[in-house]
């Protein structure tokens, strides 16, 4: 999966390098409604140091899942970041 990959580039490389891949990834229309894209970008956001970012990132995504365990977790990662 693309997504694992980019997140291993981004442990080796740093957030920014995972990011830029990232944006790649999130151009495939197949993906448009995909909540892990957001959740991704929310999590290298976060790491980067962008906690106001990373906390709208997450709600985003957990406004995508359709799943309510993950609305609850990536609605409570947000809420970490206050």
């Amino acid at each position: 999966m693309r997504l694992d990959h980019l997140l291993a580039v981004a442990v080796v490389d740093g957030p920014a390098a995972g990011l830029t891949l990232l944006d790649e990834v999130a151009a495939d229309p197949r993906l448009a409604r995909d909540h892990r894209v957001p959740a991704v970008r929310a999590h290298l956001v976060e790491r980067s140091g962008d906690r106001a970012g990373a906390r709208a990132t997450f709600l985003a995504a957990a406004g995508l899942a359709v799943n309510p365990m993950q609305q609850r977790y990536l609605a409570g990662r947000a809420s970490a970041l206050t």
